[in-house]
């Protein structure tokens, strides 16, 4: 019967010790690494999403459902880390010598919660129980701390997709974009765009890895989405490069290699499959057809276009390879509303396998 009591306390070590573990990759830990319990956590409550959305007749229900997805998802993880946390030091009030079960829950929800009404009458039970509100105060403070945090970079991420707005429409497009520029007199002031979303893909890339979910954290208006807003601009700077007649802006190429790198690593994060060296000349979603009917379209505008039509697509689809699986595949990923180039052909991704959809590999 000691051996049992032995290996129940070391059972219960293990479950909280792999709890706290798991709530310090989520909350503490600054980097990018996949935890399976809030993996699994987030894929449960998605899967009584889509119960939701699969009925939803129209994309504005659907967005009104999943609005509430990540924020649900984050209420419910540290209920499930609290309810771990439990059940470990359960086992190891029982280990102590305790008679029943029942006596071992009620010690550890009291001292879990901080209640107070067990009564605890050796030192080492109450050395436990004082581990265990620790622990349970800690969980608490971790998400009053965390939530700030991720609000603020939510708040950072959404500015730019609102004046994104501005600038290329709603739905935002790569073309709309440069038509509005070149009707403002602004295509000399478009280096100073690429530098601002240069350091706004650097930013995602750091936040949406570190706290991963603020990819499923949803725009306030339906029509918004940060990652048809990253398409847009990438597009945008893509045509910049390939075929608008203007100087090169080296803040080009590099907002574009910031957005694909940042785009790589949040897919890769969600263990999302692609290419990591695709070559220049493979396809990509774009058709040769639609990239010249944008370009008649800009060129009826007034945008300066380059002659050789046929180099220009060879340049646009070259730069458009090193993010196109990504940007589609996320599109679908977070449910992403219609836009040109992006969220309008993430149906014709082949959806991911069930094992690789949240919070990295198993």
């Amino acid at each position: 019967m000691l051996v049992v009591r032995v290996l129940v306390f070391l059972a219960g070590v293990g479950l909280v010790g792999s709890t706290l573990i798991s709530a310090i990759r989520t909350f503490v830990l600054p980097r990018g690494v996949a935890d399976r319990l809030s993996r699994e956590v987030f894929r449960a409550v998605r899967k009584l999403f889509d119960l939701r959305t699969k009925r939803a007749k129209t994309y504005l229900e659907r967005d009104r459902a999943m609005a509430l997805y990540a924020p649900v998802s984050l209420l419910v993880l540290p209920v499930v880390w609290l309810l771990l946390v439990g059940a470990g030091y359960s086992a190891m009030f029982w280990a102590l010598s305790l008679p029943t079960w029942s006596d071992a829950i009620q010690i550890s929800g009291s001292s879990l919660l901080t209640l107070g009404f067990a009564n605890i009458v050796s030192l080492p039970r109450a050395l436990i129980a004082f581990s265990e509100a620790i622990i349970g105060l800690g969980l608490v403070a971790l998400l009053i701390a965390y939530l700030p945090t991720m609000y603020s970079a939510w708040s950072r991420r959404e500015e730019a997709v609102a004046l994104l707005e501005v600038r290329a429409g709603s739905p935002p497009s790569a073309e709309q974009m440069l038509i509005r520029y070149r009707r403002i007199g602004g295509l000399d002031r478009l280096p100073e765009l690429w530098e601002n979303w240069e350091v706004w893909f650097a930013n995602i890339d750091e936040t949406h890895t570190s706290l991963a979910a603020l990819s499923f954290f949803r725009s306030p208006t339906a029509n918004r989405s940060w990652i048809t807003a990253a398409g847009a601009i990438l597009d945008a700077a893509a045509l910049t490069n390939a075929v608008v007649d203007v100087p090169h802006a080296t803040s080009a190429d590099l907002c574009l290699r910031a957005g694909y790198v940042a785009l790589r690593n949040i897919a890769r994060f969600f263990g999302m499959p692609f290419d990591p060296h695709p070559e220049p000349f493979d396809a990509v979603s774009v058709a040769r057809e639609e990239f010249e009917e944008a370009c008649q379209r800009m060129a009826a505008a007034g945008v300066p276009l380059k002659e050789d039509r046929a180099q220009a697509w060879r340049d646009f689809a070259g730069w458009r390879v090193n993010y196109d699986q990504v940007l589609i595949g996320l599109a679908a990923l977070t449910m992403a509303p219609e836009a040109p180039w992006a969220s309008d052909r993430s149906l014709r991704r082949a959806r991911p396998p069930r094992r690789r959809l949240f919070f990295g590999r198993r």
